[in-house]
């Protein structure tokens, strides 16, 4: 027997699996990335609907941990609250039993045709929309090759007494054996960073002979547990509390469904057992060929049974379950950095979801800070300030920062696989975050002009100080209007925002005509006047960059 052999074809099967898994989860993601993207943000605290919503988007992307890291780029952008993303994680773990239960079907005859169309599709298909779907099917064929190639790898041992011998010490007789098998499988699967491919190597070792159903079971328990290392690798080096809680989350609650379902192991097995013969299929020591044929069934259903108690019980302890995530996690800092630089994680990179998520959370963080300052600015038309007004220069190097670091990584993501609508949206995003960077340019010339203002005693008209503070308070509720809209657009924004645009410009031509009058009257000297036009011209400026934002919001948010 060819040992090199085996663990070859063994090993470049598993291999094929995990690279089919990787093309048709990206795929996936990136036909269907704007509409899941909409889900989730549009999720509401009711935890079973969140629940079903994780599941689902989990069904269409065929990975828990790539919806778990969409997740953490949620609620590291504050997009989602904690309560919202452990319900979704929840229905995460239910929904990445679709996998096993599409390898049970046993689709591998379609596994070749399936690669012949997802190539021609992913290399000769001029639309990006096609290459995409080309990088599904192609996926779903690798995957199912190699699960032939890791059964015909492994098909030469199913008799050899010492292979037999080494995999009977995988024993589920006792405790401490359960346990060896659930260590096993988690092991496992922080190896290869995929719980659908362990436990489709499960499987196959399982349809070979080479693993009972119970000892197969107890690997698919250790291998829940395991899933949950790629969010913790994820958070590795974040300062972002929300995300180390999301992932965090993730792995208390599939370890102590594992450790519940310890504590019943026999009798769960039993009712699996039960519950898949009672649905029609075969017996599950029934052999045709030497292959046990019906135990990737059982697995399977037991995979998905596991997961759907395990969802039951901590809908109902979500609170508990929520209390127990923040305590164990990183306690927030107690001060708040005013001038905090956006942060971008490259880990998040292959999920443009969760990288485009985590975007918008820093473009709106970016837009409240210059937002903030421009309240605080425009209070310097009614009264001198000289610790605001010094601070302009800090703040316009730090919205400059901001923009640039932002733009940076929008360009990364960019490089990357993106579909249309994502590139659509990327274009835009860095649209908005020039035009707030432009919002800080003007904001720093009327600091600028306010301190000219009162270091030479100039002295406008009541007519004209009224005239500045209502266009100042105008430019600052359009940009409240901008950011609110950011977090949650509704009905009828487009047309708030036209008309927030049309009133400012309609103030700078009546003030500019009614500076005329004055000036005329000789109410206003030359030296006001030009000023006067300087921070009217520079706040209509703001209204047109509130506006360009508006636009972008309005197409992509």
């Amino acid at each position: 027997m060819n040992i090199t052999g085996i663990i070859i074809q063994t090993l470049g099967g598993l291999g094929l699996f995990i690279l089919g898994m990787k093309m048709m989860t990206e795929g996936l993601q990136a036909t269907a990335g704007q509409k899941i993207r909409r889900i989730l943000e549009a999720i509401s605290s009711n935890r079973v609907m969140g629940c079903a919503t994780g599941a689902g988007v989990t069904a269409l992307v065929q990975s828990s941990s790539a919806t778990t890291v969409m997740l953490i780029g949620f609620a590291s952008a504050g997009i989602m609250t904690l309560e919202q993303t452990v319900g979704v994680v929840i229905g995460a773990n239910i929904g990445t039993t679709i996998t096993g239960q599409m390898i049970a079907f046993k689709l591998t005859k379609a596994a070749l045709p399936a690669i012949a169309l997802g190539v021609g599709l992913k290399y000769f298909s001029k639309r990006r929309k096609f290459r995409h779907i080309g990088d599904i099917i192609l996926g779903f064929g690798l995957l199912f090759y190699g699960m032939t190639v890791m059964k015909h790898g492994l098909a030469p041992i199913k008799s050899d007494p010492q292979f037999i011998e080494f995999f009977t010490t995988f024993s589920t007789e006792t405790i401490s054996g359960v346990l060896l098998c659930v260590f096993m499988g988690t092991v496992l699967t922080v190896a290869v960073q995929s719980s659908s491919a362990t436990v489709g190597l499960t499987m196959t070792l399982a349809a070979s002979g080479l693993l009972t159903f119970p000892t197969a079971l107890a690997l698919v328990l250790g291998e829940n547990i395991g899933t949950t290392i790629t969010a913790q690798l994820s958070t590795i080096g974040s300062n972002n509390i929300e995300a180390h809680r999301t992932a965090n989350a993730h792995t208390i609650f599939n370890v102590a469904g594992v450790g519940i379902i310890l504590l019943i192991f026999p009798w769960f097995v039993d009712v699996v057992k039960m519950l898949t013969i009672s649905s029609g299929a075969g017996a599950v020591n029934h052999t045709v060929n030497g292959e046990y044929v019906n135990v990737a069934r059982y697995i399977a259903n037991g995979h998905t049974i596991f997961n759907v108690i395990n969802a039951f019980v901590f809908l109902i302890l979500l609170p508990k379950l929520v209390q127990l995530t923040i305590f164990i996690s990183p306690k927030p800092k107690t001060s708040i950095e005013r001038y905090k630089l956006p942060e971008f994680d490259s880990r998040f990179i292959d999920s443009s979801i969760g990288a485009l998520a985590r975007v918008k959370g820093e473009i709106i963080k970016t837009a409240e800070f210059a937002h903030m300052n421009l309240k605080k600015t425009s209070s310097c038309l009614k009264v001198r300030d000289d610790d605001i007004l010094g601070e302009r220069e800090a703040i316009e190097e730090h919205l400059d920062a901001s923009q640039k670091i932002t733009i940076k990584y929008l360009t990364t993501i960019y490089q990357g696989e993106v579909n249309e609508p994502e590139a659509k949206e990327i274009s835009e995003m860095m649209r908005i975050a020039n035009n707030i960077e432009r919002i800080g340019d003007s904001m720093e010339n009327v600091s600028k002009i306010l301190e000219r203002i009162y270091d030479n005693k100039i002295e406008f008209s009541s007519k004209a100080k009224d005239d500045l503070i209502a266009i100042s308070d105008q430019v600052v509720k359009f940009f409240d209007l901008v950011i609110n809209e950011m977090t949650e657009k509704t009905k009828g924004f487009y047309q708030k925002a036209l008309a927030n645009e049309d009133m400012i410009d309609q103030m700078r031509e009546n003030m500019r005509s009614q500076h005329i009058e004055r000036l005329r009257a000789g109410d206003c000297s030359v030296d006001a006047g030009v000023l006067y036009i300087a921070l009217v011209s520079n706040y209509e400026k703001m209204g047109d960059y509130c506006y360009n934002i508006a636009t972008g919001v309005d197409r992509i948010i």
